[in-house]
C-alpha cells in the first residue's frame, strides 16, 4: 500500500527502499497536487493507446509480480497522475464518511487506500535507482515536487486528521490488540509530525518547503549519478596496471568495453572500482588521480556541483523544523528514534571517536614505518592509506587479501546466504520462473518455509554495476507482507554494484564486499520474516536507528566456519579456504578498525553537526573543513561520504541527522551476537528462534527497545561494541544502555 507514513518525520511510501545506503525509494518524501487522472496509456499518446501497465493489478504466480517487462519511461508520469487522483478520491471518501470514526472506517481504510499508486511508485523507485536514464530524470524533476504536494494534501486534510485523532483518543482503545493500538498511534503521530495541527498559513509554507526539498533531492541525486557515470580514469598501458591482480585487470577491461574503449582499462567512479584500485595499484600518481576523482564527486564547481543545493536544503530543513515546533531538524528527526535526542546520539559517537582516532594514529605510524623502510620517501596521504594498509596487513599477519579473494566467489556466497537463512529461519530458496525482470542481470528466487512448504515471498537479486544505476548496495521491498484482508506475501530485492569480469568466469569479491552481501541480505531476511497484520507495520518499516540492526547482525554469520568451509571455495580448484588462512583472518579481525570507524564516524558527526547548526547559512565545504579540524580528524583519511556526495543525507530525508544509526545499531548487533556465543554458538536453534520471534518477524508492531529486551532479557551494552572493534572498553562515556528505553515511537 502506498502509505503516507513517516520515516523520521519525512513522508514516505511504504514501498520505500530500506537499507543501507541511501534509503532512496521514489523520491518519496515527495508527492503531488493532483489534477485529472491521465487518460492516455503513455505520455503523448492518445487515449485509445494500450493500457498503461503500471496501473494494472500485478498478475502471474506468487500473488502477482511487477510488470517490469512492459514498462516504458513514458508510462510513469500518467501513471503517477492517475494513481494520485485515485488515492485522493479514496482519502476524500474516508474524510467525509458520515459515520462516527472507528478503527475500521478510518485507520484500516487508510491502510487499504492507494493500492494503485503503491504499485506505480514501487516500479518508479526501481527505475530511479537502477535504470536512471536522461529521459527518466526529466520525469523525476517534474514529478518530485508534485508528489511532495500530494502527500501534504493528505496529511493536511483537516477532516481526515480529526477522524484519526478521534480514533486515537477512543475510549475503546484499551480493548484493541496491541498491533491496532500501535498503528493508530503511528498514524496520529506521523500526521502531527507532518504538520496536521498547524494553521493554514504554516501548512501552506510547509508544503512549499516540502516541494522545494523534493526538487533539490532529485537534483542532488542526478548530479551525483552524473559524476559517477561520466567520470572515469582510462588506463592505456600495461605499465599503468602495475600491482593490480588479474581479477581487477579483467574487471577494468570489461568496464572499458562498456565505455566503448576496447583495448584499454577503466577505473569507474564508484566505490566498487575505486577501493580495489587504491588498495593494489603501485602507481602512486594514478592512485591520487582516482582518489581525487572519487572524493570530489559533486564538488567540482561545474554543473553537477552540489554545494549550493546542500546550503538550500539545510536552510529549508531548519525552517521546516521551526514551523513544526522543534529546535532543529535533528531534534525533529530523532524524536521518535531509539536515540530520542541528538545529544544522546552525539554522546555515543563522541565516546567511540577518541579510541578510533587513537587507533588511526597507530595505523598511520605502522604504514609510515613500512614506507620509510621501503625507501618510498613519502608522507602517508589519503590515497596511500589502503595501499600501505594492505602491505602492513601482509607483513604483520602474512595475510594477502588478494589471496583471500580467490575463495570468495559471488555465486558461491549467494548460496551461502541462502544456507544461513535456512539454518536460522528455516527458509528455502529456489529459482522462480516466468517472473518479469527490468534488466537481464536480475534473477529471482521463490522463498518457502522448509517445514511446511508454504510460500514466504520472492527475492530479486541485481548484483552488478552499470550506467544509470546508483552506487552502493541496498534492499528494496516491492510489496509488504500483510494479512489484513487476505494473506499477502512480501517481495524484496537486494541490489549491489559488483564489477563484472570476463564472461563465464567467476566474479571474485573482497572480504568486505562479502560482508556487505550478508549485510544487505539481513535486510531482505527482515522483510521475508515479517508476520504482521497491517502493511504499514511490516518488515523493515522500523525506526532508522533500528533498521540496520538485523542487517549488521547477519554480517557475523559470513565468517562462521560452517559458511567458510561450505561456500568459500577456490574459484579454480574448488577446495575450501584453508584453515591456516582463516586463522590469519581471525588474528587480523580488528586490524584497520581505526580507519573503518573514523571514516564512518566523521561522516556521522558532520551530518549531525550540520543539522544541529539550525538556521545559520552554511557553506558545506567550509563547514566540513572546520568541523573536521575541531574534531581532530587525521589528515591521512577523509570522510567515508564527503558532504557534496552524501546521498544518505541529501538525496532524501532518509538518513539526515541519522547517519549515526549504523553505530547505534552496531551496539545492538555486537551485544546480540554475544547472546549466540553465550549459548550454543552461531547456529543455536533456541537463540535463533528468539531472534526470529522478537526481532525479525514483528516489524514495527512493538517498540524496538522493548523488542530487544524480549530477545536479550536486558538492554544492550556498549561494551560489546568496543570489544568487537578492538577498542579499550574504558574509552566510551556512552553508558551501559545506549539504546535506552524508548517507549514506542515511529516507524
Amino acid at each position: 500500500m502506498s502509505k503516507f507514513i513517516t520515516r523520521g518525520g519525512a513522508i514516505l511510501f511504504a514501498a520505500a527502499v530500506s537499507g543501507c545506503v541511501i534509503a532512496m525509494s521514489v523520491n518519496a518524501e515527495s508527492g503531488a497536487p493532483v489534477g485529472q487522472a491521465a487518460q492516455s496509456g503513455a505520455a503523448g499518446t492518445p487515449a485509445q493507446a494500450k493500457p498503461n501497465p503500471l496501473l494494472a493489478e500485478w498478475t502471474g504466480p506468487h500473488g502477482g509480480t511487477p510488470p517490469f517487462d512492459h514498462v516504458e519511461v513514458a508510462h510513469f508520469k500518467p501513471a503517477l497522475e492517475a494513481g494520485m487522483a485515485e488515492q485522493l478520491v479514496e482519502i476524500d471518501k474516508i474524510a467525509k464518511d458520515p459515520s462516527a470514526p472507528t478503527f475500521e472506517n478510518t485507520i484500516a481504510a487508510l491502510e487499504r487506500a492507494g493500492q494503485t499508486l503503491d504499485r506505480v511508485t514501487t516500479v518508479y523507485g526501481v527505475w530511479g535507482s537502477t535504470m536512471n536514464t536522461p529521459d527518466f530524470q526529466a520525469v523525476q524533476r517534474e514529478m518530485a515536487p508534485r508528489l511532495a504536494a500530494f502527500n501534504d494534501k493528505i496529511t493536511q486534510n483537516e477532516a481526515l486528521f480529526r477522524r484519526i485523532e478521534a480514533v486515537y483518543n477512543s475510549p475503546d482503545k484499551a480493548k484493541w490488540s496491541p498491533e491496532r493500538q500501535r498503528l493508530a498511534w503511528l498514524y496520529h503521530t506521523n500526521f502531527v509530525r507532518a504538520g496536521a495541527k498547524l494553521d493554514a498559513a504554516k501548512k501552506a509554507r510547509l508544503s512549499e518547503i516540502n516541494q522545494k526539498l523534493a526538487g533539490l533531492y532529485t537534483r542532488f541525486s542526478q548530479n551525483l549519478l552524473s559524476d559517477e557515470n561520466d567520470q572515469f580514469l582510462a588506463l592505456k598501458s600495461e605499465e599503468e596496471l602495475a600491482g593490480l591482480p588479474q581479477s581487477l585487470r579483467d574487471a577494468a577491461a570489461a568496464a572499458a568495453v562498456s565505455k566503448k574503449l576496447p583495448g584499454q582499462w577503466v577505473v569507474t567512479n564508484t566505490r566498487s572500482s575505486v577501493d580495489p584500485f587504491l588498495t593494489y595499484s603501485d602507481r602512486r600518481e594514478l592512485r591520487e588521480k582516482v582518489w581525487r576523482m572519487f572524493v570530489n564527486r559533486g564538488d567540482n564547481g561545474d554543473k553537477n556541483d552540489n554545494n549550493a543545493i546542500i546550503t538550500e536544503v539545510l536552510q529549508l530543513r531548519a525552517e521546516r523544523a521551526g514551523l513544526l515546533g522543534y529546535k532543529t531538524h535533528a531534534h525533529w528527526r530523532l524524536e521518535n528514534a531509539m536515540a530520542k535526542t541528538p545529544e544522546r546520539a552525539m554522546e555515543l559517537m563522541e565516546g567511540v571517536w577518541k579510541p578510533a582516532v587513537a587507533r588511526v594514529r597507530e595505523e598511520v605510524a605502522d604504514m609510515q614505518a613500512l614506507a620509510d623502510k621501503e625507501g618510498a620517501k613519502i608522507k602517508i596521504e589519503p590515497w596511500d592509506y589502503r595501499y600501505y594498509m594492505e602491505k602492513v596487513r601482509k607483513a604483520r599477519y602474512d595475510l594477502d587479501q588478494n589471496e583471500v579473494k580467490q575463495y570468495l566467489q559471488l555465486e558461491r556466497l549467494r548460496e551461502g546466504i541462502f544456507w544461513v537463512a535456512g539454518e536460522l529461519f528455516g527458509f528455502e530458496f529456489k529459482p522462480a520462473t516466468g517472473v518479469p525482470v527490468y534488466h537481464p542481470d536480475v534473477r529471482v528466487w521463490e522463498v518457502t518455509d522448509r517445514k511446511s512448504g508454504r510460500h514466504v515471498g520472492l527475492w530479486y537479486f541485481d548484483p552488478y554495476a552499470r550506467d544509470g544505476k546508483r552506487s552502493g548496495a541496498w534492499m528494496n521491498a516491492y510489496r509488504s507482507q500483510e494479512r489484513m484482508d487476505k494473506d499477502i506475501k512480501t517481495i524484496v530485492s537486494n541490489n549491489s554494484n559488483f564489477v563484472k569480469g570476463k564472461p563465464g568466469e567467476s566474479v571474485l569479491i573482497s572480504w568486505d564486499d562479502a560482508r556487505t552481501l550478508f549485510h544487505e541480505f539481513g535486510h531482505a531476511l527482515h522483510g521475508l520474516s515479517s508476520s504482521v497484520t497491517y502493511p504499514t507495520l511490516a518488515g523493515t518499516a522500523v525506526s532508522r536507528d533500528y533498521v540496520e540492526f538485523p542487517s549488521q547482525l547477519l554480517e557475523h554469520w559470513f565468517s562462521t566456519p560452517e559458511v567458510l568451509q561450505r561456500f568459500a571455495l577456490h574459484h579454480q580448484t574448488g577446495k575450501p579456504i584453508p584453515q591456516a588462512l582463516v586463522d590469519k583472518i581471525k588474528r587480523a579481525d580488528t586490524f584497520n578498525q581505526g580507519f573503518a570507524t573514523t571514516e564512518y564516524l566523521s561522516s556521522a558527526l558532520v551530518d549531525m553537526k550540520l543539522h544541529l547548526a539550525g538556521s545559520q547559512r552554511i557553506d558545506p565545504d567550509e563547514f566540513e573543513k572546520k568541523t573536521l579540524a575541531e574534531l581532530g580528524m587525521p589528515s591521512e583519511l577523509v570522510m567515508r561520504h564527503r558532504t557534496p556526495q552524501f546521498g544518505h543525507v541529501f538525496a532524501s530525508d532518509g538518513y539526515s541527522a541519522g547517519y549515526y544509526s549504523y553505530l547505534w545499531s552496531d551496539v545492538l548487533t555486537a551485544d546480540a551476537f554475544e547472546a549466540f556465543e553465550e549459548g550454543g554458538g552461531a547456529y543455536d536453534k533456541a537463540v535463533a528462534e528468539r531472534l526470529r520471534k522478537f526481532i525479525f518477524s514483528v516489524g514495527n508492531t512493538v517498540d524496538p527497545a522493548s523488542a530487544y529486551r524480549s530477545f536479550r532479557g536486558r538492554d544492550p551494552r556498549v561494551e560489546a561494541l568496543m570489544r568487537k572493534r578492538g577498542f579499550p572498553v574504558a574509552g566510551t562515556n556512552a553508558g551501559d544502555k545506549p539504546a535506552g528505553k524508548s517507549e514506542t515511537k515511529r516507524n
